[in-house]
């Protein structure tokens, strides 16, 4: 996973002036600031974005590549970021967060069960998490996502996931996809938001 990571960037100009994810701009924007967990942040817009806005940002992703480029730009900006390099499969709750936001985490059930088992730990008592991901629909669309099925999400897969979360939203809808260079124009997504008493 690092290896692909690494090679998709190397050779890709991260574009910064492309807004972070509408979702969760619009949270961030109507949110008290406080610590956010970013989890598989792969160009770093919504960590940036939510630095701007006074948020303590720890994120993470699969390459090193990535984190040079997103700590640099979030140097140029005047923010900072905690990011980590680290395989998100071994990924293991060990800090408490006001929020966790995940935006187009798509994982195989083996992976993703126990992923977001861990992301709920790491949510604070009146933490919130905020989720868009592809959606099943998605398979009807050329922008970019999974191509198995098993792999795209639904409302009731991650109503089951997120059971102990109260559930503050959830919508499946098709929108306009505007995340970097590998994913523009119409798709299907799930958002999701969820809040632990």
């Amino acid at each position: 996973m690092k290896e692909f990571w690494n090679e998709r960037f190397a050779s890709q100009t991260i574009d910064y002036d492309i807004e972070p994810n509408r979702f969760f701009k619009r949270f961030i924007n109507t949110t008290k600031p406080g610590s956010i967990l970013l989890p598989a942040e792969s160009d770093g817009r919504n960590a940036i974005y939510a630095a701007s806005k006074g948020w303590q940002v720890d994120a993470f992703g699969s390459s090193e590549l990535i984190k040079a480029k997103v700590l640099q730009e979030a140097a140029e900006r005047g923010v900072q970021i905690n990011y980590e390099v680290l395989d998100l499969k071994k990924f293991k709750a060990v800090k408490q967060y006001d929020a966790v936001g995940l935006f187009y985490v798509n994982l195989p059930e083996r992976i993703r069960m126990g992923f977001h088992k861990e992301i709920c730990k790491c949510l604070k008592s009146g933490g919130i998490l905020v989720l868009e991901a592809f959606a099943k629909d998605q398979l009807n669309f050329a922008t970019g996502g999974p191509k198995d099925n098993a792999i795209l999400y639904d409302a009731p897969g991650i109503c089951n996931d997120f059971q102990h979360l109260y559930l503050l939203h959830i919508r499946e809808k098709e929108t306009v996809i505007n995340e970097g260079a590998f994913y523009q124009g119409r798709g299907a997504v799930l958002r999701f938001v969820g809040q632990k008493l």
